[in-house]
């Protein structure tokens, strides 16, 4: 990320302190400003990040509930018919145990697979901000050494 200072240079131009280098007090005032704007920027960018990635989980999980609830419809449909199917040949009790052990099977097997997905989620983080952030200590550390 780049800062951009909107700071204008000091009436005296850059020779204004004793040696031609400006005042230290000015130095650490000009200091201290930047660093406010950068961690505000920072700030505004990691918000930013956050209601993107927000708007985005929203969608997403009111469309996986729409399709959860016309799936629902849909799954009770074909157990009827399967039931329905297999009672031809043995009694409907029987038919409806067959059917709903498979779906318990199923069932597990889903859970087990979407807690695994879970685990292996990224986390839900401004990682673009973190790396900004990141890149902006390197650049102050660096300058700070010159």
């Amino acid at each position: 990320m780049f800062v951009v200072s909107t700071m204008q240079p000091p009436p005296g131009g850059r020779g204004a302190g004793p040696g031609g280098g400006e005042p230290v007090g000015e130095l650490v005032q000009r200091a201290s400003q930047q660093l406010t704007e950068l961690v505000r920027g920072e700030m505004r960018l990691a918000q930013a990040e956050m209601r993107e990635k927000g708007r985005r989980y929203g969608k997403g999980g009111g469309l996986f509930g729409g399709a959860g609830v016309v799936g629902f419809l849909m799954a009770q449909a074909l157990v009827a018919a399967a039931i329905a199917a297999l009672a031809v040949a043995l009694p409907v009790w029987a038919a409806a145990l067959i059917v709903g052990a498979v779906l318990g099977v199923i069932a597990a097997v889903l859970a087990l697979t979407g807690k695994k997905q879970i685990e292996l989620a990224e986390p839900l983080a401004p990682e673009r901000t973190v790396e900004s952030v990141k890149a902006d200590v390197a650049e102050i550390k660096e300058s700070a050494q010159r």
